[in-house]
């Protein structure tokens, strides 16, 4: 089953990044708008397989309270 999203992307030092608008935590980049894409792609399906592993060391996670 196909799904349509809106990715949104910008240049940023010879790369494009991008996120998916509808789905928070979903980032990518490539060298050109296709590699974006298909990064954007393979991002999306860690998160929904639900895989936990960091994607790079020294990035960490913490629970935090915020007041709404």
């Amino acid at each position: 089953m196909l799904k349509r999203f809106t990715l949104e992307y910008w240049e940023d030092g010879g790369w494009y990044v991008g996120r998916l608008k509808d789905v928070p935590g979903v980032f990518s980049q490539g060298e050109t708008l296709q590699e974006l894409e298909d990064n954007i792609r393979d991002a999306y399906q860690l998160m929904k397989e639900g895989n936990t592993v960091l994607p790079y060391p020294g990035i960490h996670r913490k629970e935090i309270e915020v007041e709404v």
